[in-house]
């Protein structure tokens, strides 16, 4: 005798009925925790505000013969392609810049990671006066450039002290005037400015460090320095990721820098930048369509270097 089933046709027993297609659809937007993007939409704005959409103007801009005009004034802006990318990457002066940005780079990243790593590791282990020391490196991170600019430029005058140091040893030009020494003085006035920042990085990170790992090491025979390289140095690395990149972003868009420091760029464009160019072509000289194809380049240029200096930290 067959049995006669009695529930509900297509529905087994136990098993939880499928969401509706608009309720699935609802949380695939709202995500599995509503109030929490309820909560981040404010950000959300502010980023498509202040940075996609510039950034998706900029990419119009030098696609377009475009010109600033007067408010309610309508006039042609035609396409013209790659024209201004051509324009630009066949200036001596916008590959001067970029080339004074690498020179800037190569001295400045090494600099900023090394320092702060070890001077991180040396307020962790706790040394004397350690909070004395970590106010006295993240001050100049927190004054004004304008200030320290001021500052800077006394120090490393013709007249300055530096020079009244070194004596005969002083370079003629001096450093903020010398083709060959403007740029490595920025690189090391913003070391100095931003390292404070950078050791509080580390610092928050060696706090994951386990102290087993160093006790470990200590018992096998390693010394002070192998367990830094040994134990510290791999387990901060995805802090030193995090400072790579920030450090390279902060090098690739330094204005305030060379054009307090050189007066915009000197001496005859030795202390150039792509951000300063920018503005110079942009602003000073009303050629926007230029400067955002330079800017467009800026952007392709800090995110391969960016990518790079995560794939070869990650592989180390």
């Amino acid at each position: 005798m067959t049995a006669v089933s009695t529930g509900t046709p297509g529905r087994e027993r136990g098993r939880t009925p499928a969401p509706a297609p608009a309720r699935r659809g609802r949380r695939r937007w709202w995500g599995g925790q509503p109030v929490g993007t309820l909560l981040a939409a404010p950000y959300l704005v502010f980023v498509l505000v202040v940075f996609a959409y510039p950034l998706g103007f900029a990419g119009y801009m030098s696609l377009h013969d475009y010109f600033f005009t007067a408010p309610g004034v309508d006039v042609p802006k035609p396409f013209v392609g790659f024209d201004n990318f051509a324009a630009v990457l066949t200036d001596p002066q916008v590959l001067r810049s970029f080339r004074n940005t690498a020179v800037f780079l190569v001295i400045n990243v090494p600099l900023t990671v090394v320092l702060a790593l070890v001077l991180a590791s040396a307020l962790n282990a706790g040394i004397r006066w350690a909070s004395v020391y970590r106010v006295a490196y993240y001050v100049p991170y927190l004054t004004a450039s304008v200030s320290l600019v001021g500052v800077w430029m006394l120090l490393f005058s013709s007249n300055g002290l530096v020079n009244a140091v070194l004596g005969p040893l002083a370079p003629d030009p001096s450093w903020l005037v010398n083709k060959g020494l403007a740029m490595p003085t920025i690189a090391l006035y913003v070391t100095w400015k931003q390292l404070g920042f950078y050791v509080l990085l580390y610092l928050a990170a060696l706090q994951n460090v386990p102290r087993e790992l160093h006790e470990s090491a200590e018992t096998d025979g390693a010394n002070g320095f192998q367990r830094f390289l040994n134990v510290t140095v791999p387990g901060v690395r995805g802090a030193t990721t995090l400072v790579l990149v920030l450090a390279i972003i902060t090098g690739t868009n330094l204005f305030t820098e060379p054009y307090l420091l050189t007066s915009g760029g000197g001496p005859d464009g030795a202390s150039v930048t792509p951000v300063l160019l920018i503005y110079q072509r942009g602003i000073q000289q009303q050629n926007p369509d230029t400067a955002a194809a330079i800017g467009m380049l800026l952007v392709i240029v800090v995110g391969l270097l960016s990518l790079a200096a995560q794939r070869l930290n990650r592989e180390r």
